[in-house]
């Protein structure tokens, strides 16, 4: 039987690490690709040489996660660390399968007559396609304490369970979103249609900006719907024509049937997908597990786990169920389901357009995307009681009030009638005790302040506080 030779594996290592010779980099076409707005937070925690942790750099498939380690790699060699001191490997190359994680840094310590005390820069992407990774990339952080490491990861289950049970205190954890909404109208040069407002009414002060061109913003806003919330969408024509196979073949039949499968030792993968399909036609719905359970034909025991699954893997968020006093219920039965990218959506059933069906549950699912980096989404709640609802409740830590609200429609009639908000002006007057700031009602194209039963509403359209949103938790996450 042949066996994969030393000379093999280092030739295959120098075509990953190009930069290893005088007269090579990081390809071009790398490099002129945007950096995600996240990348500064990441590259802070790859040159801070003082934490002896490695990072794990984990999100759904497709966000840009390799993209961002080889624009860190860039960045290093510009700020003058020697490109020999800098190693880049993808497990998932079949030329490295039995290789331990520190067989393969000896070939490269060896290959450049590395000692263990100098500063070096490890990468290890797609990481939980080797056994036991935790336990070895451990032991790495153990023995070459002068070495920083970083690992990327698709399967961030996987990941993020194994980290925790096998490297505490040795692991950080970065987690890589897909694109928000302010990075797709950066990415796709569309940044003039939206500025910083520069008035002196409220709406201004809180939330700074306005749209220039507000249908022609609605228009992006639906193509983020349908395919915006992965990088390689906006540059190629081709994945933006055939969205639905690259989201659905690429990233959700992997999730679904490989990685998960193979973590959770799941038999049945077909019931499995049959839970995914349903939840993600009911994004932005409530559910209940006995509903649930009815409709996707799983028994809820089996639902609970799948359910704490698919979140792991960044497939879905739960947000809970208050009441109209702003309580929570001792048991939580009924809770609301939304994908963590609307255009997974729109790949299982098709693009929509400004007047679908659909149209408001994503707008909701995309709002609540926008939280995905940031820990604030922990205390957002939704409430529901027999008369009516309210989509956002967020409930301060410390006081257990809400402090602040939204209501999410896409459509500007909440602001001619107010019937149409009613739940929220009943809310509104249970709790307006604790409320800091004025509540919220998106819309679809109206920009405007009004007082209802004595209490100033504020009203903006749903592309533009998307915007905003997202562009706020990316300014604190970096």
């Amino acid at each position: 039987m042949l066996h994969i030779s030393e000379q093999e594996i280092i030739k295959r290592l120098k075509f990953d690490n190009p930069w290893w010779s005088a007269t090579e980099g990081v390809d071009s076409y790398i490099t002129d690709m945007p950096r995600r707005a996240y990348f500064n937070g990441f590259y802070e925690n790859i040159s801070d040489t003082s934490l002896r942790r490695a990072i794990i750099l984990m999100g759904p498939r497709r966000v840009g996660k390799t993209i961002m380690v080889y624009h860190a790699i860039n960045k290093l060699i510009q700020d003058n660390i020697s490109a020999q001191s800098i190693f880049y490997i993808s497990l998932e190359t079949p030329v490295y399968t039995g290789k331990s994680l520190e067989q393969l840094l000896n070939t490269f310590l060896a290959y450049h007559q590395h000692s263990r005390h100098q500063p070096l820069y490890i990468f290890f992407d797609e990481i939980q396609y080797l056994k036991d990774w935790e336990i070895h990339l451990k032991s790495l952080v153990d023995s070459y304490p002068q070495y920083k490491f970083a690992a990327t990861g698709s399967a961030a289950a996987a990941l993020r369970l194994k980290s925790q049970e096998s490297g505490a205190g040795r692991f950080s954890h970065f987690i890589l979103p897909p694109l928000t909404f302010s990075e797709y109208i950066s990415f796709s040069n569309q940044k003039h249609l939206i500025q910083k407002s520069s008035g002196n009414d409220i709406t201004s002060q809180l939330y700074h900006y306005q749209a220039t061109d507000i249908k022609k913003l609605n228009e992006e806003f639906i193509n983020y719907l349908n395919y915006g919330g992965y990088p390689e969408a906006i540059f190629s024509e081709r994945i933006r024509k055939e969205s639905s196979q690259f989201i659905k073949n690429d990233i959700i039949d992997k999730v679904l049937l490989r990685d998960l499968p193979s973590l959770y030792g799941i038999q049945d993968i077909q019931e499995l997908n049959r839970l995914f399909t349903t939840l993600a036609y009911n994004t932005g719905q409530e559910v209940s597990l006995e509903k649930l359970a009815s409709s996707s034909g799983v028994a809820k025991n089996t639902l609970k786990r799948y359910l704490e699954y698919l979140e792991a893997a960044f497939l879905i968020r739960r947000v809970h169920r208050i009441d109209q006093n702003a309580q929570r219920f001792k048991r939580a039965t009924m809770f609301k389901v939304y994908l963590t990218n609307p255009s997974m959506r729109s790949a299982l059933f098709g693009n929509i357009d400004e007047s679908s069906d659909a149209m408001g549950s994503l707008v909701e699912t995309a709002i609540y995307a926008q939280w995905l980096h940031s820990t604030g989404i922990d205390t957002l709640y939704y409430a529901r009681w027999d008369k009516g609802e309210v989509d956002i409740v967020h409930i301060d830590e410390s006081t257990q009030r809400p402090n602040w609200v939204v209501e999410i429609k896409w459509s500007d009639l909440p602001y001619q009638d107010n019937r149409k908000i009613e739940g929220l002006l009943q809310f509104l007057q249970l709790n307006k005790s604790s409320l800091i700031s004025p509540p919220l009602v998106t819309t679809k194209e109206v920009t405007a302040t009004k007082s209802v039963d004595g209490r100033l509403l504020t009203y903006l359209p749903s592309s533009v506080y998307t915007y905003i949103l997202s562009s706020n938790i990316l300014h604190h996450a970096t």
